[in-house]
């Protein structure tokens, strides 16, 4: 697996994909559990609130929200939430809120509390994790907003125009786009200069850990050892290994494990593959050495990771 390819390889399935149309005043409070969201503003303006970052997005804008915490959407930050949205995208008042107009839909793929709304966002959700690479996941930070001049913001017109199709294959459509969206937007990112991705992103450049990283992420199958890692980037073992440390930040054989067990744990929610065929793949001798690894590492069986990946693409 490329590294790159593998932190940009988002895979929706039946993405929830939904426009927003609304006026004054106006609060959602997000509580679906989702892995990652991303939120365009196509017209008007929204207060968006993660609990540990907040920003106001405008036309052009692109907003990424990473994990499963809750947070709102709102006009503004005075506006105290009318309605949550939960697991499922099912929408509920909240007890004790007066005076706001009600919501629900309003058309094909369409939502709000007005159709002549003055505001007008597209919310893209990825239902289960499954859809993400972890990799992608633990590099985000819980918010990322993009301004226009720093992306290709045309993306979410060409999104606006599909969602009011309803053609054969819709849905793969919209899928795919949005994975286009996001991948334009995560590289957007990563070329910030205050961007904060992972220690070996950055490492890829070194000339000698950035060899030794081509290697692991190319063939995670290779039995390889400090040493041989070493005598592939030209270095002796005792530098290799402490500069490895230094730019990685862990150790090149702790890297080594978790970049396996990475794509093991990619295959098994993303692929029908044995158990068998994935260690052989990732450099296990055996379906038993790594479920060991797996479970000494993320605290959790090969099975039951794959289990839970089905039963929530079941869900949704």
């Amino acid at each position: 697996m490329d590294p790159v390819g593998g932190l940009l390889d988002p895979r929706a399935r039946g993405a929830f994909i939904l426009r927003s149309l609304l006026s004054g005043p106006w609060s959602i409070r997000i509580e679906d559990g989702a892995p990652l969201t991303l939120v365009a503003v196509v017209r008007g303006a929204a207060y968006l609130d993660t609990g540990t970052a907040a920003t106001v997005i405008v036309p052009g804008d692109v907003a990424v929200v990473r994990g499963s915490n809750p947070y709102t959407v709102a006009d503004s930050a005075a506006t105290a939430p009318q309605v949550t949205i939960g697991p499922d995208q099912v929408c509920r008042p909240i007890a004790g809120v007066v005076g706001a107009r009600p919501m629900g839909p309003l058309g094909l793929r369409s939502w709000g509390n007005d159709p002549d709304g003055a505001t007008m966002l597209l919310t893209g959700t990825y239902h289960s994790p499954a859809e993400v690479s972890r990799s992608l996941l633990a590099a985000l930070p819980d918010l990322v907003v993009l301004r226009p001049g720093e992306w290709d913001s045309w993306l979410i017109d060409h999104v606006i125009q599909e969602v009011d199709r309803d053609s054969p294959g819709q849905d793969v459509v919209l899928d795919r786009l949005l994975d286009l969206v996001l991948i334009t937007a995560v590289r957007t990112w990563l070329a910030r200069p205050d961007a904060h991705p992972p220690r070996w992103y950055t490492a890829q450049d070194d000339p000698v850990v950035g060899i030794a990283l081509s290697c692991i992420h190319a063939r995670p199958d290779e039995p390889w050892t400090v040493a041989s890692l070493a005598a592939r980037a030209r270095s002796s073992r005792a530098a290799f290994a402490r500069r490895f440390t230094e730019l990685v930040g862990v150790p090149p054989m702790t890297y080594l494990t978790e970049w396996r067990l990475s794509c093991a744990a990619d295959m098994l929610v993303r692929s029908d593959a044995t158990l068998e065929a994935i260690a052989r793949d990732v450099g296990y001798a055996s379906p038993f050495a790594l479920s060991a690894a797996f479970k000494r590492v993320r605290g959790v069986s090969p099975r039951t990771l794959r289990g839970g990946a089905a039963a929530r693409a079941g869900r949704s």
